[in-house]
């Protein structure tokens, strides 16, 4: 067996306290799978003087998280600090150090990911990242590794296990959004602060590296649309079920028609008979449709102390074998750098409910704005009549712009009150 590695770690959050848990209570097996033991040899917190729960001598615990990686004889570094900075700057002195680094800091991969490549390159080191998407659903390695000799058109995912939590409420339970979120904040699966959530900027940071790793192409999370879940209303998720769907917060990443990327986030009606539709509660699942693969689901805890150190473990072993064997692992690939293109240009469907005047040509008329735009209705029901008469609206396929196009041109209508619900159609 070789000399042993030393391990730093930056954070012990929930994710860092069960990470140090796992190296202490799996430290045999771990070292035989690797071929060389682990050692802890630093853990950088804001406050080192807190009491924690981590079973670890005192000493260890720094608020110096520069000198600890720079330090001599350090090899493998774990960043779960999360955020851009100090994550960056200390991602990038461990490198310089000639360290591997193990990181679940989605936000910075897909803000400044490039960097940090193009860094681990030059100094011959790792940089694994299985926690920062889908928790311990193993994600990040099929797409790298298992899928590299395939074509994939198609990523579709729930990957935010908060908005889940309270889409899934409000469908099940006729829960309002508030009331859902309230329940979701009071079990701890909403921050305090549950803006990144239901804003869909954790799912768009997410959705941002899955597309770079599906198509060969980097993608940031500035390139990605991004609607989050606070404007969807009961009505809205009562006119999923009257479809046979449910409301799902979607990141969806895809190769267009004419070789370009599209990479969204956003709420979308699903049918129930699709795999995504059954994700409950604070579960995330991933879809990824390639050429000759077919059809594959990922599923599983996408969140949590445990599920994600289960993720940093898994990446730690793969880096510190590597290591040991004297070799990089996989690094950086944007060989394809194809173009990402607007939201507008992307291929969807809508459904709209729009309040309008119970009389004669109310149809004809709205039809003729769909029509003006080339937009074609596949489905159109009324519902209620006088002053409760609504008219319910579900597009074929359609360019967004259009859509987007036709919706306002709606609102401007004398006979149209109002546009009381409008979501997109995916998953058929």
């Amino acid at each position: 067996m070789s000399k042993p590695l030393n391990v730093a770690l930056l954070g012990c959050g929930a994710v860092g306290t069960d990470v140090v848990r796992l190296l202490i209570e799996h430290a045999d097996d771990l070292a035989a799978r690797i071929g060389a033991p682990l050692e802890l040899a630093g853990i950088a917190v804001r406050r080192p003087e807190k009491v924690r729960d981590v079973p670890v001598d005192k000493s260890l615990f720094t608020a110096d998280g520069k000198g600890l990686v720079t330090k001599e004889g350090i090899d493998l570094v774990i960043e779960v600090i999360g955020g851009i900075e100090p994550a960056r700057s200390l991602i990038l002195a461990a490198f310089e150090n000639g360290a591997s680094v193990v990181t679940a800091n989605k936000a910075l991969l897909a803000e400044d990911g490039g960097t940090l490549f193009a860094a681990a390159e030059k100094h011959g080191v790792d940089l694994y990242f299985e926690a920062a998407v889908g928790g311990a659903i193993p994600l990040v390695r099929p797409l790298r590794e298992s899928l590299a000799g395939d074509k994939v058109h198609k990523v579709l995912g729930i990957v935010n296990g908060t908005t889940n939590y309270i889409l899934d409420k409000m469908d099940s339970y006729g829960a309002s959004y508030t009331e859902a979120l309230d329940e979701a904040t009071a079990l701890g699966y909403a921050e305090p602060d549950p803006t990144a959530d239901v804003e869909g900027f954790d799912a768009a940071a997410k959705a941002a590296i899955l597309a770079s790793l599906a198509f060969h192409t980097r993608v940031l999370a500035s390139d990605v649309h991004r609607e989050g879940i606070t404007d969807v209303t009961a009505t809205d998720v009562a006119s999923a079920k009257a479809m046979g769907c449910v409301v799902k917060l979607l990141a969806i990443a895809e190769l267009s028609e004419d070789n370009r990327v599209g990479v969204r986030v956003h709420p979308a009606m699903i049918p129930r008979s699709h795999p995504l539709a059954s994700v409950r509660e604070a579960y995330n699942a991933v879809f990824v449709e390639s050429a000759a693969a077919g059809q594959l689901m990922f599923y599983g805890q996408g969140a949590g102390g445990a599920p994600t150190a289960s993720a940093v473990l898994g990446d730690l072993v793969t880096v510190a074998r590597n290591r040991v064997q004297g070799i990089r692992g996989i690094g950086e690939s944007t060989y394809a750098q194809l173009e990402v293109h607007p939201m507008g240009d992307t291929r969807t469907r809508y459904h709209v409910s729009l309040d309008v005047d119970d009389k004669a040509g109310v149809l004809a008329a709205v039809a003729d704005v769909f029509a003006q735009h080339d937009v074609s209705i596949q489905t159109v029901r009324q519902e209620g009549r006088g002053e409760d008469a609504q008219l319910v609206i579900v597009t074929h396929e359609a360019a967004d712009a259009a859509l987007s196009a036709t919706v306002d041109d709606l609102r401007e209508l004398d006979i149209v009150r109002d546009v009381s619900s409008l979501m997109r159609v995916e998953g058929e």
